[in-house]
């Protein structure tokens, strides 16, 4: 997948995928946007109502964060200074964030493929330098799984209303 290459000796690889009622070129705006001080991390209004309101993410396609280049810095809710770097960007289909935290190097790769009007979000997570690989894999792979779950169900959501 794209980004591979960039952590080419990832101790820990997770892959999660979703299909999204929408084409690629609507879904991938909700994608640039995405992050901490951005639009934020999309979960359902279910789960968002034990947020407080201003941390829930953005309902809406802001014109003002489209503008994602390469080598854009986008900080992270992984603690102090963490952020990620847009390292490679093909829109509408192909997202890859790189981030260093010590001694862990990770790419975190979002590719969006047409699959007649839906779209399939493929999502991989490479982490490199991993300690302890085996709670890496089972306590953080628990958290990105949940993770993801929300981040699916918050996008179809928003997409349903956006194209409504």
């Amino acid at each position: 997948m794209p980004g591979d290459s960039i952590v080419s000796d990832a101790d820990v690889v997770m892959d999660r995928a979703f299909t999204l009622a929408a084409p690629p070129h609507d879904a991938w705006p909700w994608f640039v946007q995405l992050g901490k001080d951005r639009a934020g991390w999309y979960l359902p209004r279910s789960v968002e109502r034990f947020v407080p309101v201003r941390r829930r993410a953005r309902r809406r396609i802001d014109p003002d964060l489209q503008d994602l280049a390469l080598g854009d810095v986008i900080p992270d809710w992984g603690g102090p200074g963490a952020a990620f770097e847009v390292t490679v960007l093909e829109p509408p289909h192909v997202l890859v964030h790189t981030s260093t935290r010590g001694r862990v190097r990770l790419t975190w790769a979002i590719v969006l493929t047409g699959e007649g009007a839906s779209t399939r979000v493929h999502l991989r997570l490479r982490l490199g330098g991993i300690r302890r690989e085996r709670l890496v894999r089972l306590a953080g792979g628990l958290l990105d799984w949940l993770t993801i779950v929300g981040l699916a169900a918050g996008l179809r959501e928003r997409l349903a209303a956006h194209a409504g």
